[in-house]
């Protein structure tokens, strides 16, 4: 069976036992603060388990996108090291709300895995949960009663709870497992060893493929746990093992998920897999990296150096790393992957095809990037062994290697190796300890258990229709971020709208009989409308008025609004390739990121303008129906790739021969409320992607406002010229000028003072030295002094030049190179190490010529006599 098939056989089998077929949820994940991926299958479906939404259907299958590099469910290092571990992974799933739970879940996984796959009975084992003290957890008799109707009891394992009871995080829904196990050794090693003993031993044949979680408790803040309002049944078969097992490999990697990508490799490279095991973990390095990069970037996601996009480029960065030091290739290889991938997962991903060109763009921008970073960071380290004093790479620039260049640690030391040297790990160690520890200090999220007032369904907005409204508190927390304390709120209706598709949350009050509670912004958590309010109410069960900020919103309305006019008007003039890529939008401006592969003309924008200023002239009816999903795609409605839409949409149209759009923000009621449309700048945002920021409104008469009163006070310097252009211009034209004739005049003027400065070097043993203080107009003629004077000098020799140059410390620092290679002195190294900390600055340079700036000038003598006492 091929893996296509193997995965539609699933799907069909829970189909045919009344589970509805549910597409994959984005890998990443938007309105969730304690994931920055989907790594489960369970994620989609996390607020009908807590009870915070009512299931859409009672029984579903899906397979899901999972990334898993960051937080408790960390696999990266694994990758490619060993043949079954991955970032991104699909995983099969069948899921029961409130209906079925361990009779039914653990009789089908045995029907589907012995009666459908065929899957030998002697092969197979299964672990179910033996119980917890410490948690007051009985052992799973009930799930043990039921698995003896199929499997001998001596195939039936009790885990612990490490092994057999899941946990999403830290807080959240969990449960017992129970777990099938898949022993591919030959018959010659089962007979021998039995593969009881080898099951969650970490063996590589001897693999869990499913996992059956009952879904009973939510675990709290403090450690203890509550039953869920309903059981539920969550389960878990990692596709990519399950082929390996179908398909009889003894590799993951050897099925056909990951062979079209490895035989492209090997033609791209000119090498062959599974010839050498180091050449062998770099292609399955590229062929597991290049699926989470680009599927995470079709999704959304762009390499960024924060957050969801910084975890990405690591990956990318990765893949790149081990085919430039494994696979000898020096140029970029990944994007050439692309059109196999894409092709490859066209029916069940087709994301991917849709994008193909803009995700190859973007994946080629960053892999020459990081190309040009590496060659960067393989001549620093040359300059570092070139001037060291010992054979030994220090903890701190090892580290500056990893978090400058992306130098892994067992890149530098390959290299540290090659050249005769060690490396302190230890001291990288500590430093990257220094690194987490500050990362972890600037985004800790804090979050208590939540207080429930009344528990009953929660987060019915009505903010498209009110402004205004009645409202109960139904639950609240406190939470603490960045070392500020605030409390969540979640109402039983509310007119605030959450912070979603690009729209920033509301702002506005909570009347509580007086008492006026702010609140400062209101987000998503999945499905959960969460308010911020900087203190409780002296009585939180009382029933408040909610009121939003009216003129904040109006004016994030028009920028909204303005957003879906600026995207049809960037794909009339730019073309249609043009896609969203991401927005914001607030009170001030708006945001827009588009799909676009040049810079934006002066005279494109002009023209996207126009349309959308002739669009708003029209007081075109903004009209807002919900439809079902697949009528409104039929209209032509635009949908934003990365976006989880549910089966009925919100459909805003602006003139259907204009702009249909999926959308669930706020909007005005008429284009001609937005007053006018202007642009405020474009720039790149990354490769292929554009990013333009506008104002409507009042907004735009500010902004048009203010430029025409500089353009006013600019004339008014250039004495009102009848042609403003011409006189600016010419003052360009006459600053070159002067800017040439006065760099002719500085360099006249060092080569006269620089004839000056031999005379003043001394000997010092068996060195000339030459300090001076000296004065010069600018930073640029104490490096021309220094080098036309050492063309003065008989080797061996050592420059030091110091200037007060309009209050700030210039020095240069000049060696022959003989000090440098006999003596192991190094100019850059003095520099950082005897210079910058007296002037109250910093600098760098070469070995034999280096430079620093600083703050204290009172220091020019003391740094020359530094210097000297080296010699």
């Amino acid at each position: 069976m091929t893996a296509a098939e193997i995965r539609q056989q699933f799907l069909d089998f829970f189909a045919s036992k009344g589970h509805h077929i549910v597409p994959s949820a984005p890998i990443v994940v938007k309105n969730d603060p304690t994931l920055l991926f989907t790594n489960a299958g369970m994620n989609q479906f996390k607020d009908i388990f807590l009870g915070n939404k009512p299931a859409p259907y009672k029984r579903a299958v899906d397979t899901q996108k999972c990334l898993r590099v960051s937080g408790k469910h960390n696999d990266l290092e694994e990758v490619g090291i060993d043949t079954y571990h991955h970032t991104m992974f699909e995983m099969l799933g069948n899921w029961s709300f409130g209906d079925y739970f361990k009779p039914e879940a653990i009789a089908w996984s045995w029907e589907l895995l012995t009666e459908v796959y065929k899957l030998p009975k002697d092969r197979l084992y299964v672990t179910v949960f033996e119980g917890d003290a410490k948690e007051n957890l009985a052992a799973d008799t009930e799930a043990m009663d039921h698995w003896k109707k199929y499997i001998a009891e001596d195939r039936i394992l009790m885990g612990n709870k490490k092994d057999n009871f899941w946990e999403m995080g830290d807080t959240g829904p969990c449960g017992p497992c129970s777990e099938i196990h898949v022993d591919c050794r030959s018959d010659e090693e089962r007979a021998s060893i039995p593969g009881k003993g080898l099951v969650n031993n970490d063996h590589p044949q001897v693999i869990e493929i499913w996992n059956n979680v009952f879904m009973q408790f939510n675990r709290l803040k403090d450690g203890s746990l509550e039953p869920l309002p309903a059981k539920h049944v969550d389960t878990g078969m990692g596709f990519e093992r399950l082929v390996r097992v179908l398909q009889q490999k003894q590799s993951n990697y050897d099925t056909d998920v990951f062979m079209p990508v490895i035989h492209a490799t090997e033609k791209l490279c000119g090498k062959e897999y599974g010839k050498t095991e180091k050449i062998d973990i770099a292609f399955r390095v590229i062929a597991d990296h290049i699926r989470a990069i680009c599927f995470t970037i079709a999704d959304g996601q762009l390499p960024s150096n924060t957050g969801a996009g910084y975890v990405i480029r690591r990956i990318l960065r990765r893949a790149v790393r081990y085919y430039f030091s494994f696979l000898d290739v020096k140029k970029p290889l990944l994007h050439e992957l692309l059109p196999v991938l894409a092709g490859q997962f066209a029916k069940v991903f087709p994301e991917l095809l849709q994008q193909e060109d803009f995700v190859k763009k973007v994946v080629f921008e960053e892999e020459s990037s990081f190309l040009r970073t590496l060659d960067s960071g393989i001549r620093r380290m040359d300059d570092f062994m070139g001037g060291a004093a010992s054979k030994n790479v220090d903890g701190k620039t090892a580290f500056e290697l990893y978090d400058t260049f992306g130098f892994p640690l067992d890149l530098t030391m390959l290299i540290a190796n090659e050249n005769g040297f060690k490396v302190d790990e230890p001291g990288f160690d500590a430093e990257m300890k220094k690194q987490k520890d500050r990362s972890r200090a600037a985004t800790e999220l804090d979050m208590g258990d939540w207080t429930v007032l009344q528990d009953q369904p929660s987060g019915i907005f009505i903010g498209y229709t009110s402004l205004e409204s009645p409202a109960k508190v139904l639950k609240y927390r406190k939470i603490k971020a960045k070392g500020k304390e605030q409390y969540q709120l979640v109402l039983d209706k509310t007119p605030f709208y959450a912070e979603s598709g690009g729209q920033v949350g509301d702002t506005g009050t909570l009347d509580f009989d007086g008492e006026i509670i702010t609140v400062t912004d209101t987000k998503k958590e999945n499905d959960l409308i969460v308010h911020f309010v900087d203190a409780l109410p002296a009585k939180p069960s009382g029933t408040a008025t909610a009121v939003v900020d009216a003129s904040k919103r109006k004016n994030t309305e028009r920028h909204h609004s303005a957003t879906h006019l600026l995207h049809a008007a960037l794909r009339a003039v730019l073309g249609t390739h043009v896609a969203q890529k991401g927005s914001l939008v607030n009170a001030d401006y708006l945001r827009f990121d588009f799909s676009h592969f040049a810079k934006v003309t002066d005279e494109e924008l002009a023209a996207i303008e126009a349309i959308v200023n002739e669009k708003i002239r029209e007081n075109i009816p903004v009209v807002i129906k919900e439809l079902p999903r697949e009528e409104a795609l039929k209209l032509g409605a635009m949908a934003l790739f990365g976006e989880k839409y549910g089966e009925t949409v919100r459909v805003v149209t602006i003139d259907p021969s204009y702009s249909i759009e999926l959308c669930g923000g706020t909007h005005v009621g008429y284009t001609g409320e937005l007053g006018q449309f202007k642009f405020i700048t474009e720039s790149a945002v990354a490769a292929g992607v554009r990013r333009v920021e506008a104002v409507t409104g009042s907004k735009a008469e500010v902004f048009v406002n203010e430029q025409l009163q500089q353009l006013k006070e600019v004339k008014l310097q250039l004495k009102n010229p009848k042609d403003i252009v011409k006189a600016i211009e010419n003052l360009a034209n006459d600053k070159t000028v002067l800017e040439k004739q006065l760099a002719s005049m500085e360099a006249k003027q060092a080569q006269q003072l620089a004839a000056t400065l031999p005379q003043k070097a001394v000997t010092v043993n068996g060195v000339q030295f030459l300090g001076a203080v000296v004065e010069v107009s600018s930073a640029d003629m104490v490096r021309q002094c220094g080098s036309i004077a050492k063309d003065l000098l008989t080797a061996p020799y050592v420059i030091v030049l110091a200037a007060n140059v309009a209050g700030k410390a210039q020095v240069a620092v000049l060696l022959s190179e003989d000090l440098v290679k006999d003596k192991g002195l190094n100019a850059q190294k003095i520099i950082k190490e005897q210079v910058a900390s007296l002037i109250k600055g910093g600098g760098g340079g070469q070995p034999t010529q280096a430079t620093a700036g600083g703050q204290d000038v009172s220091q020019l003598q003391q740094v020359i006599e530094q210097v000297k006492q080296i010699l």
